[in-house]
């Protein structure tokens, strides 16, 4: 019997002016799922058991974006993905395009427990979600009024807003000669090529290794403020945004188009399996050797019961806590 050890996070990519009050409350809801997924993992449930609940309490608490309190798309509306793999037989299921489904995370679980598939979208997923009979509400329930005035303000500036809790100023506000938000200038932060104003996302994940040395992930996300409808990203790809096997399991977060072509999630696996490297030895070469310029955070969990997480970018809402009794929750 192994050691077991749990990691979750609430994004990367953190604003330096995060009000004081603002990093106290993310603070407080790791601390709270840190302390369900601990005493789940202490009960014996399997790891899988332990990442869908823990993200599920992330889902429905609105402080980061997934669930409830999700970042929206360019019409107001809230589009949801997220997926969940077990590392034992490498297991997985996906969602995308969720606009009812209460918990995106469960009903990815449900898509991998009992559906032929691996990942389902949009009607499909809805559809599913309503055969299976999980909790759906309507779109209203994930949006809020914070939300909605930051969406205007990414509109009135043309630009994507990674992180919907920092406001961008207004079109009226940039003189003409800056041009608008995001435009490119030397240091300027680009997706694809293409300006975006400001890079702080806050997906959320979970990954945890149970007693019995068996690894699982589980990601969730609303995505990008202002985005275009139908768009997906990391989180719900196997390989890119959450990955486990038998050595380990991972959960991504940041700039999702960067995390997809790096295939980031399953890299530290392979560099784990196949280069033999340690746990953070794979964190720190995967984040420094295959996101090019790309800005990402992740967690991640070995069958021995080892923690680690890396970012590139000025924060990353983290925690983590292990059978020892070590907890630790930390933004910078």
């Amino acid at each position: 019997m192994g050691c077991w050890a749990i990691a979750v996070h609430g994004g990367a990519g953190v604003d330096p002016k995060l009000p004081e009050e603002r990093q106290e409350e993310a603070r407080r809801v790791l601390r709270r799922c840190l302390g369900v997924g601990a005493a789940g993992l202490r009960a014996g449930l399997p790891a899988v058991d332990v990442v869908e609940m823990v993200v599920r309490e992330l889902e429905t608490d609105p402080v980061f974006n997934s669930g409830r309190g999700s970042a929206l798309t360019q019409e107001g509306t809230v589009e949801m993905e997220a997926s969940i793999m077990d590392g034992r037989g490498r297991r997985c299921g996906s969602v995308s395009g969720l606009t009812t489904v209460k918990n995106p995370v469960s009903l990815a679980r449900l898509v991998m427990d009992r559906s032929p598939h691996s990942y389902l979208a949009f009607h499909g997923a809805e559809d599913f979600a309503r055969e299976q009979g999980v909790e759906v509400v309507d779109n209203s329930y994930f949006i809020t009024d914070e939300n909605v005035r930051i969406l205007k303000l990414a509109k009135e500036a043309n630009s994507i807003v990674y992180d919907y809790r920092v406001p961008v100023p207004s079109a009226d506000t940039c003189s003409a000669s800056a041009g608008p938000v995001g435009a490119t200038t030397d240091g300027g932060l680009q997706m694809n090529g293409l300006p975006i104003s400001i890079y702080a996302p806050e997906t959320v994940g979970c990954v945890a290794v149970d007693s019995g040395g068996w690894c699982a992930a589980a990601t969730s996300t609303g995505g990008l403020m202002n985005k275009m409808s139908g768009r997906i990203g990391d989180s719900p790809l196997i390989g890119s945004g959450t990955y486990a096997c038998g050595a380990c399991a991972v959960s991504c977060t940041g700039e999702g188009e960067a995390i997809i072509r790096s295939t980031l999630a399953r890299d530290v696996a392979a560099l784990m399996e196949y280069k033999g490297l340690g746990l953070q030895e794979a964190v720190d070469y995967a984040l420094k050797e295959r996101l090019d310029e790309g800005k990402a955070g992740l967690i991640a969990v070995s069958r021995n019961g080892e923690v680690a997480h890396g970012f590139n970018t000025v924060g990353m809402f983290r925690g983590c806590a292990t059978e020892d009794g070590f907890m630790d929750v930390a933004i910078w």
